[in-house]
Parts: structure tokens; sequence; C-alpha cells
């Protein structure tokens, strides 16, 4: 049978859970740092109830931030945020982890913190250059009464970023009185996909490091998949792991195209577990049944490379397939995709699906 990577889980009957809440004290702003203290301490095994906060609140502040999200924008000054952009909860240290082994967090659960969220089309999108401005769309969950995510989203209303000459400074307000909502073109339902786009361990390399760019210690890898049913396994390299998350979306196609997701708060549930002799060197996922491997690179040529080339180790390594084998099964069966567009360290996947290993 080929590697299923939530057996691991299996063995875990009476889990400890804890709540990591998102506070001034348990997050931090725009960057990723192997030398930052963790903030819980858990075994392999625990669950943790955790909450994730949009660096994109402000955009509608009256509808994305709460009483414990203005808390965080008031307490951490804008002088100390980056140099990236997102809002980490974390980290979260796991006893056991050691350099070499793989860390594999499952995602149990989501529900939306607020029912809404922000699209910016921004300065780093794929087409700003056409269209030469930013722009605002907020969505609104359609069946959220019940505090689950339901279905679908639809946008609410859009605004020209008019703030700032660019939208360069993390976690921006926009009042509305200074900028006039305007209704969406037409009526369209989005298919609603609640997942992390930011999540990953400790770095090897030390100093702050921008949270921007995926790498293969995870990071801002913006795939969709990433939700509840996932579980996404990243290569150690530092003692404990020291897991974080963050980033949370709403949906998200592949690509990214015109800068960000539906960006918006939820609270998770998640389960970690420490493995031995993986042997993975950067992010692996297990999704609806299927492996997806991950490839980072300054253009789409070499990220694409990098996610194939892992997915052919995957398929000799825990596929039982010969080098030989493995490329010729690759080439007919294996689903090169997009995983975004617009990180400055681009993103590709390839997808197979392990129930063809009979």
């Amino acid at each position: 049978m080929p590697l299923d990577l939530s057996n691991s889980f299996s063995q875990f009957t009476q889990p400890t859970t804890h709540r990591l809440a998102a506070t001034p004290d348990t997050v931090y702003w725009g960057y990723i740092d192997r030398d930052q203290p963790p903030c819980l301490t858990v075994n392999d095994g625990d669950i943790i109830e955790i909450e994730a906060i949009t660096h994109h609140a402000g955009d509608a502040p009256d509808l994305l931030m709460d009483d414990g999200i203005r808390e965080i924008w008031k307490a951490i000054p804008e002088s100390t945020r980056g140099p990236g952009v997102h809002i980490l909860t974390g980290p979260i240290h796991v006893r056991g982890a050691e350099p070499g082994d793989t860390l594999a967090v499952r995602i149990l659960g989501m529900v939306p913190r607020l029912p809404y969220g922000s699209n910016l089309a921004a300065n780093w999108g794929l087409l700003y250059d056409k269209f030469d401005k930013e722009r605002v769309t907020i969505y609104g969950l359609d069946d959220s009464t019940d505090g689950s995510f339901g279905s679908t989203a639809s946008p609410s209303f859009a605004f020209d970023f008019t703030e700032r000459p660019i939208y360069d400074l993390p976690g921006v307000l926009s009042e509305e009185a200074n900028n006039p909502r305007q209704p969406f073109s037409r009526n369209v339902k989005v298919p609603v996909r609640p997942h992390f786009g930011v999540m990953g361990v400790a770095p090897q390399e030390s100093g702050r490091l921008s949270s921007i760019p995926p790498s293969v210690f995870g990071g801002n890898v913006d795939n969709w998949r990433l939700g509840p049913g996932a579980t996404m396994c990243y290569p150690v390299f530092a003692q404990g792991a020291n897991l974080f998350v963050g980033d949370p979306h709403f949906a998200q196609g592949d690509g990214e195209m015109c800068g960000t997701a539906i960006e918006a708060s939820l609270n998770a549930v998640i389960q970690v577990t420490v493995l031995k002799g993986i042997g993975n060197t950067s992010p692996i996922m297990q999704y609806d049944n299927r492996w997806l491997t991950h490839g980072f690179g300054a253009d789409l040529d070499a990220a694409m490379r990098m996610a194939a080339e892992q997915m052919l180790w995957m398929l000799q390594e825990h596929g039982g397939l010969s080098a030989d084998d493995a490329y010729s099964l690759a080439s007919v069966a294996v689903d090169l995709g997009i995983t975004q567009v617009v990180d400055g360290t681009l993103g590709c996947h390839a997808s197979f699906d392990r129930s063809i290993l009979i």
C-alpha cells in the first residue's frame, strides 16, 4: 500500500487539546525567525485549537475587525511590522521533533471568526501593469448563520484603494468614509475553500525572513487545499520544529492572480505529530487521497521542475516504483499545476491519486 500520511495520527487515542488565542503576545507580524521564542509547547500527537488573523482586516474594519483584532493592530507598531506582511500565530514547539524529522500537521476543522473577507487587486498582482490601480473587493459568506462556512461567498462591495500611493503598509486602515463603496458588476457565488495561506516550521536560516516568499520550510505556499481534511508534512530544521500558522483564506483559485485570496480571519483545530524516516526535503500534502508535492522558484519553469522532481522522488521512495517507471507514470497520471504567481518566489504543485498504486 502507498504511504498514508494520515495514518500516523491513529495511534493517539487520547491526545491533549490546547487552545492558542491570537493576542499581541501570541502573534508576530511580517516575519519568520527560527529564534522566535515559542508561545506554546505541546507533545507529539496533541491537538491545538488556534486562532489566525488576516493582515487585511483593515480593508473594511467595520466588518473585518472585532475587539481582539483591534487590540493586535493597536499593540504592534507599524514600525515593527515586516519585512513581510502576514500576521502569524505561534510558534508552537513540538516535543520530540528533531532536525531531519518530518512534522505532520492535520487540519481537523475550520470556522470563520467573522463572516467577511477581503480580496485586493494589488500592485504585486499578475496584471497590475494592465489595470494600473489597486482595488479592494469585500466578500461575505452566504450561509454562515450557524457559525459555519456554508458553501459559497458573494461580493458585497468594492472600492479603489486610495489610502496610500500604493498598498505597501501592512495593516493599513481603509475607513468607509474615505472610500465610497461600489456594487459588484453582477451576482456571483464563489465556492468557499477555507485554508491557511501560510503555515510552516522554523527555517534553517537565522534572522528575520520575510513572510512573503514560500520555501522548503513552508511559509506562504498559498495552496487552497490546505484546509479541513488535509495533512501537510514539513521537513524539520530546528529542535521542536516551531510551527507557525497564518494568512487564513475563505477561498482562492490556483494562481491567486490579482494578488490575494479572500483574506479573512478564522479559527482552526489542528493536530501535530512527528514522523521518522519520511525523508522529504520540502512540503508534501495529502489531500482527498492525493499526494501533492510543491516546488518554488524565481520563475514557473524552476518551480514546476522542483515540484515534478519531488513527485518522482515520492513515487520511488514511498510508491515502490523504479525511476523509469515513476517518470512514465508521472507523465500519464500526475497533474502539474500553478499554485501562485504573486509571491515573488513562484509556486507550482504536482498532484497524484494514491489509489493508482493498487
